[in-house]
């Protein structure tokens, strides 16, 4: 009812306001009813600031505050209040500038303006203070406006998940409870079957599960009990650990983990163990209507504005609580569990009141796991296509997630940072986008820092990436504790040498032949044969002694698998070590290999191995198109900076296979660590790679192999020597020397091949001591010294120079007799464009990201 004796101003419409009329009841969602109404017969009244029209048969009144009303730049989306501490000194103090955070203002007035959402608020802080909360527009325009305020609470949709279910999954680790690596069917024995009988725990955590994102919505409008039994029915839609598919399913089950381990519910069992101790009143499943009445309204259900119930159709099915969807909370609660963690991150141990995981375990969850598609934590997102609301300045170190209502949470320890995002985007009608604006907001948050602990939290920052030294698994360790799912029934034709093993030294070729759920049925050996032994132009075919299987030689009369080689095998598996250089053959045998796989129509495994010489660094210039040959398949930089698992996914792309390609991944290695993070075992890979040292010496050494020089073979150290009769060492070493390479020394010396060039002649050369491998480049260290030759000894034949090099510009300016420096900034702009090709393929994560050798 319009209130009596108010001071009220009533008008008919005319036509020049008729369409601003029409749009605003129209973003209310009434032009069905200004439809039956027609606008012609509508009054609207304006009183004190309000504008009020009546509704269907005008039995109610509905009203618009004019201050919220859309008209473009009038309409006011500023914050309703602010928090004591947001001033200009205590932003300073707390290291931010004032000036550059009113770019939140902007960013948030324009999101509301554009409809992407009625209202928000948004906080941030480190471990020790909330440096700012405000809330803006409104928690509500239908079915009457309301303000939002600070302490609305919000629907958090999935980051129920990592809050509440995956903590609480940690907290039982912690216990001794549970075990990341234990199969949930240990847990829950009826989930175990249709193929489900491996999945373990963390495979739920980090949804490589295989399991179906969700499952039908009539599986849970019986309730929770029937819900469940429709779960335990579910089958498989990828092969266990092998596909990252964000899956509903995946917390739902680690709900009943939780239940069935405490004999409490998620929401009784997470309100004792995590929220109260935080204090976090506001904050948890089913809130009581002293909460509802504070809550953001998302949508209409039967009729019925949601505010207070949860919006996932299936969490409310399920009662209201459930391991993927249901959670409540406030910024200020939110802001409580953030900084309890940054506080364990950064301070360490502290008393069991004030935690509610233990570093290790804190460790433990926010670490990277390498998944098909980049990078989680245990329930947490790190880098995936899930994280466009993540930003781009957040470190390495940072984890969060999203909620679909409109909700984000991320926290970096690195940079003693929380930020909260809270919106309800779906009201009124289902529509708006926020996921941009969030990552947009932690942009400019993390660019105002005048100050933070950046120095001192480095270390916890390098700690980041990856597992301690020695838990590195290669694709066959995964590929076992999956219980070969994905392979099993198939048969297997296994390319590989004696680089295959597990991380116990077990041959691959011998784990799969003993398998009982895998059919090999033949092998298939590389350059320098099955033992990775010989060092000669052809291989035959043999017989494995160990496994009795015939083993087909790629390094003979075919380097291509053939039909009659593949009539046995369903799935060709690729598993070699490479050493992360573009002219050392293995990856070309892959590549034909892969070729073949898509003519005859088999499937394509690579179980991937670390880059011994990390995944973030790029060196030299790219293969020209048209050079491509079996010791330059494709058009990569000499060092490309990829595992073979990430190779297989650019040559698919860029080759245009129709090939069902199935990487398994690593786990616990991030593209920044050289081999001797890893904790693996070194097996020489072939005959003259006989050290990590050698290897990273090789992309540059190895150039000039194809000229009259010997680069160390038929000596104890290749690739680390390069002489000739005719090259006086102790001048060679001070040309270079005086160049000052960085991270790379040269002593003269003498030495006599045993075998390749010059074998049995005593030669004078160099030996290549490198001082600092953070510094080092090999790429510059190989021009330098082939830019030195050129100059200093006419005996130098380079007419197949360019064979390994690959590269006719570059090739010609070095015989020119231009200095290194000026030959390296000819690649410079393609490898920075190889390193853009390469990105989508990326499926490990590294503390800096890619990087190319700029020095």
């Amino acid at each position: 009812m319009i209130p009596e004796g108010s001071a009220a101003v009533v008008r008919s419409l005319g036509s020049g306001t008729e369409r601003q009329v029409r749009r605003v009841l129209g973003r209310l969602g009434r032009l069905e009813q200004l439809g039956q109404l027609g606008l012609a017969g509508l009054v609207v009244l304006c009183l004190g600031g309000w504008l009020f029209w009546p509704s269907e048969g005008g039995s109610v009144v509905r009203a618009c505050s004019v201050a919220t009303m859309p008209w473009e730049s009038e309409r006011r989306v500023g914050p309703a209040t602010r928090v004591a501490n947001a001033d200009e000194s205590a932003l300073r103090e707390a290291g931010f500038d004032p000036e550059r955070l009113e770019r939140l203002d902007v960013l948030i007035r324009q999101a509301i303006e554009a409809e992407n959402m009625p209202g928000c608020v948004f906080c941030f802080g480190r471990h020790d203070r909330v440096v700012w909360q405000r809330a803006y527009g409104n928690k509500a325009v239908l079915p009457e406006p309301l303000a939002m305020t600070e302490d609305t609470v919000f629907d958090l949709a999935s980051l129920t998940k990592p809050i509440a279910t995956a903590t609480s999954i940690l907290q039982l680790v912690e216990r001794g409870e549970v075990r990341l690596g234990q199969r949930a069917a240990d847990l829950l024995p009826e989930f175990g079957r249709h193929g489900k009988e491996a999945i373990t725990i963390e495979q739920l955590l980090v949804h490589q599960s295989g399991l179906i994102p969700d499952n039908p919505l009539d599986d849970y409008l019986q309730g929770p009990e029937v819900a469940w039994e429709r779960i335990c029915d579910l089958r498989l839609v990828a092969p266990i650990g092998s596909e990252f598919k964000y899956s509903d399913v995946n917390f739902i089950v680690l709900g009943e983990i939780v239940r069935r381990v405490t004999g409490q519910d998620l929401n009784a069992y997470s309100r004792a163990a995590i929220f109260e101790p935080l204090g976090m009143a506001e904050t948890g499943f089913v809130p009581p209507p002293s909460l509802q009445a504070r809550a953001a309204t998302t949508e209409q259900r039967e009729g019925a504005w949601l505010r207070g119930q949860v919006h996932d159709p299936r969490a409310h099915h399920m009662g209201g609580v459930a391991g993927h969807a249901g959670l409540f909370s406030t910024a200020a609660d939110l802001a409580k569990y953030a900084q309890s963690l940054l506080r364990t991150h950064l301070l360490g141990p502290q008393p069991a009141s004030e935690r509610i995981l233990s570093p290790a375990g804190l460790e433990r969850m926010t670490r990277r796991y390498s998944v098909s598609r980049g990078w989680r934590g245990l329930g947490w997102d790190k880098q995936t296509g899930f994280s466009t609301n993540k930003g781009d300045l957040l470190s390495d170190a940072a984890y969060g997630h999203g909620g679909f209502t409109g909700t984000v949470l991320w926290i970096d320890p690195q940079q003693d940072l929380f930020l909260i995002f809270l919106s309800q985007r779906l009201h009124p009608a289902g529509g708006g986008s926020v996921n941009g604006l969030a990552g947009q907001l932690a942009n400019v948050v993390v660019a105002a820092q005048t100050s933070w602990e950046g120095e001192e939290n480095a270390a916890f920052g390098s700690n980041i990436p990856g597992p301690a030294f020695g838990e590195v698994l290669s694709g066959i360790d995964v590929l076992v504790r999956a219980d070969m799912e994905g392979l099993a029934g198939q048969r297997v034709g296994l390319i590989t040498n004696p680089t295959g093993v597990d991380r116990q030294g077990r041959l691959t070729s011998e784990i799969l032949a003993t398998h009982p759920r895998v059919n090999l049925t033949a092998l298939f050996s590389p350059e320098h044969g099955p033992a990775a032994n010989l060092d000669v132009s052809q291989i035959g075919d043999s017989v494995d002694a160990v496994t009795g299987r015939v083993v087909y030689s790629l390094y003979g009369k075919t380097r291509r698998p053939t039909a009659e080689m593949l009539a046995e095998v369903d799935t060709l598996v690729f598993d070699i070590q490479d050493i992360g250089t573009r002219f050392y053959t293995y990856i070309s045998t892959m590549g034909e290999a892969m070729r073949a796989a898509a003519e005859h129509g088999k499937r394509f495994v690579v179980l991937d191995r670390p880059n011994p010489l990390d995944g973030v660094t790029l060196e030299g210039p790219l293969l020209d198109a048209g050079s491509e040959s079996f010791v330059g398949y494709h058009r990569l930089p000499l060092r490309h900076g990829l595992t073979v698992g990430e190779l297989a996914g650019l040559l698919r792309s860029e080759l245009e296979l129709d090939l069902d390609l199935w990487v398994v991944p690593c786990e616990g290695w991030s593209r920044d660590q050289y081999w001797d993070a890893t904790g693996l075992l070194w097996i020489n890979p072939s005959p003259n790679m006989r050290s990590l040292n050698q290897a990273l010496l090789y992309p540059g050494m190895g150039l000039w192999e194809m000229t009259n020089v010997s680069v160390g073979r038929g000596t104890d150290t290749p690739f680390e020597w390069l002489g000739a009769p005719w090259i006086d060492g102790v001048g060679l070493a001070g040309v270079l020397n005086s160049q000052a390479l960085p991270g790379v020394r040269f002593v003269p010396v003498r030495f006599t091949p045993q075998a390749s060039k010059h074998a049995g002649e005593l030669c004078g050369g160099i030996q290549v001591i490198v001082t600092d491998r953070s510094q080092f480049a090999s790429v510059d260290c190989g021009i330098a010294i082939g830019a030195a030759l050129k100059k200093l000894y006419p005996q130098w034949e380079t007419k197949e120079l360019n064979r390994l090099l690959g590269n006719r510009q570059v090739a010609e300016a070095l015989l020119s007799g231009r200095e290194w420096a000026d030959i390296k900034a000819l690649w410079l702009a393609e490898l920075a464009a190889f390193d853009q090709r390469r990105q989508s393929h990326l499926l490990y994560g590294a503390a800096g990201g890619a990087r190319s050798v700029n020095r």
